[in-house]
């Protein structure tokens, strides 16, 4: 009898309030959500599929890497902001002296351009494909409607500001599956791209640049603000570790969807690309999926990268603006600061710049910021006094410093290996 008691069939008060409490939890998930589309913008669509065109399944393995490093430094910087109601910026804002502060925000503010730059230049190439715009036009056409899309980031409208965002996930999803679930490549040729090995400087440049598009610097200072305009502060304990909770499973099923994503551009370059002239840039891989998988396909990836440079924009500009107001503690408008930091990427959009290799070169810069970003966010939440409870448990430190361990080492062996020339 025991049993059947313990059973809580269904319609049972308490099966009916183990429903609603579900239905509570589901209604928290949202800010990673936001922050994963940090790690399916144009960047990541230009760095995965110019290493599936050039290099096979060679580099899956970074991108599994990679997202599973994102998994614990984005539930790191969600759980920093929900335990101690501040974002990253914000607290290392108040820890560092006056000119360290200047410093550490003149870094970051070259990874958010970084960022902004391949966003816009990502739509603008997506509107030439679909539209035959100039980039130019596309890039202009980019920000005016990120800047549309930002006028609903606020605290009292921020669901409505994840819902838009969701939905962009959702055609990017859609977007840049359809090409690989047509024409998939063999379990085998998957299986042997997980064995980590690197062939010559182009492919640790890449690998650096597909790091640097999957772990992205201002999604990491970006995720702890999310979590604080989305919850509030000044939680009690039992709130807190619901959201804490909550938090975790909001981390892994968004950065899952990013993940597969990322691994599926690899993969459709690899199985459809590899080895036709010209796919090492985003135009020559339209062209090249629209000869292999048909026009339709070719224009729901093209529509992909539409959705991934919209949404990605207006990330990076709100994650901007997190920035500054943290470490400077300067507040301007989002949409002015939108305004702003379009001027470089049109600039670029002008000069008449390959613009897949821009794509890849600022993923590149975005890789050389992240050390700078997860090992002051990794001291901090492993700081008792400031996460009590809280604080990161020996695993997690452990895994959270081999991975800084691991993208520091990438970088350097970058650096000795363009220096050598080897």
């Amino acid at each position: 009898m025991s049993l059947l008691r313990s059973a809580d069939p269904e319609g049972s008060p308490r099966a009916r309030g183990s429903g609603r409490g579900r239905m509570r939890n589901a209604a928290l998930l949202g800010p990673a959500f936001v922050a994963s589309i940090a790690y399916v913008d144009p960047g990541n669509v230009a760095a995965n599929i110019t290493a599936g065109a050039q290099y096979g399944f060679l580099l899956v393995w970074v991108l599994v890497m990679a997202n599973a490093i994102a998994m614990v430094i984005q539930y790191q910087s969600a759980k920093l902001g929900i335990v101690t109601g501040r974002s990253l910026p914000g607290l290392l804002g108040t820890r560092l002296r006056r000119r360290s502060r200047i410093a550490f925000w003149a870094q970051a503010e070259i990874v958010a351009a970084a960022t902004d730059l391949a966003e816009v230049v990502g739509g603008a190439i997506a509107l030439n494909l679909l539209f035959d715009l100039p980039l130019v036009v596309g890039g202009l056409i980019v920000g005016a409607l990120s800047m549309a899309m930002l006028a609903f980031q606020s605290r009292s409208r921020q669901r409505v500001f994840e819902s838009i965002i969701g939905t962009l996930l959702l055609v990017i999803v859609v977007g840049f599956l359809t090409g690989l679930l047509i024409n998939p490549p063999s379990a085998g040729n998957v299986l042997s791209g997980l064995v980590p090995r690197l062939h010559g400087v182009d492919t640790v440049l890449l690998s650096a640049s597909m790091l640097g598009a999957t772990v992205m610097p201002h999604a990491i200072y970006l995720h702890s603000s999310l979590v604080v305009d989305r919850h509030g502060s000044g939680h009690g304990p039992v709130q807190m570790r619901r959201l804490v909770r909550v938090t975790r499973w909001d981390v892994v099923v968004a950065l899952l969807i990013a993940g597969v994503v990322n691994i599926a551009l690899l993969l459709l370059a690899a199985q459809n690309l590899l080895g036709i002239q010209g796919t090492d840039t985003i135009e020559g891989a339209y062209g090249a999926v629209q000869g292999a998988l048909g026009h339709s396909v070719a224009v729901v990836f093209a529509i992909g990268l539409l959705g991934s440079g919209l949404a990605s924009t207006a990330v990076g500009s709100y994650a901007g603006a997190t920035i500054m107001q943290g470490l400077l503690r300067i507040r301007i408008p989002i949409v002015v600061r939108r305004v702003v930091v379009l001027i470089p990427a049109l600039a670029v959009l002008s000069a008449g710049v390959e613009p897949t290799w821009v794509l890849v070169i600022s993923q590149v810069v975005l890789s050389f910021g992240i050390p700078f970003a997860i090992i002051p966010l990794g001291r901090l939440t492993a700081n008792r006094e400031l996460m009590g409870q809280f604080a990161d448990s020996w695993p997690l430190r452990s895994v959270a410093g081999l991975a800084s361990a691991a993208i520091v080492g990438l970088n350097v062996a970058l650096i000795v290996l363009m220096v050598l020339g080897e």
